[in-house]
Order: C-alpha cells, then sequence, then structure tokens
C-alpha cells in the first residue's frame, strides 16, 4: 500500500511541477501563430504578392479573436462529445 503512496506523491509533484513551471519562467517574445509565419514566408518569396481577398469581419481585438475561437473550440468539441455519447447510449441500448 504504501508503494501506491508512494507513486501517488510523486505523480503529484510531477503535475504541480508541469502547472507551475511555465507559469515561474519568463517568456522571451511574443507568441505568434501560423498565420503570421506565413505571412512573413510570403513576403520573403514574393515581394510582391497581393491577398486574393481580404476578410469580411476583423475583431477589434487580438482578445476577442482568441475568444471566438476558443468558443469556437469548445462548441466543436461538444457537438463532438455529444455524438459519441449518443452512439455510445445507442451500443448500451441494443446489448
Amino acid at each position: 500500500m504504501t508503494g501506491i503512496l508512494k507513486n501517488n506523491k510523486v505523480l503529484m509533484a510531477l503535475v504541480a511541477a508541469l502547472v507551475i513551471l511555465p507559469l515561474a519562467l519568463p517568456i522571451a517574445g511574443e507568441f505568434g501563430g501560423s498565420d503570421d509565419q506565413a505571412e512573413g514566408v510570403i513576403s520573403e518569396v514574393a515581394p510582391g504578392y497581393e491577398p486574393w481577398f481580404s476578410s469580411i469581419w476583423e475583431p477589434p481585438s487580438g482578445e476577442i479573436e482568441s475568444l471566438l475561437f476558443a468558443l469556437q473550440a469548445a462548441l466543436g468539441s461538444g457537438v463532438l462529445c455529444y455524438y459519441i455519447g449518443y452512439r455510445r447510449g445507442q451500443a448500451r441500448r441494443k446489448d
């Protein structure tokens, strides 16, 4: 029994380190998305490139853009999890 408790303590310490360590480390520079990186590469490869179209609506700030992205991800995962749960319920009902 003591071996199990010791293993749990080690796992809890690792989880705590994984949560606290990224918050404690200083972040150098800004995080950029793949869109920003692609734009940089395109401007290097073809300096005169003109986009084919522009966005219909651009969010007023990066925070709102992040919020909308998070809402889209949450909605998608909710639909996916509902479908998986529904199919599991159907399979159990057949048994």
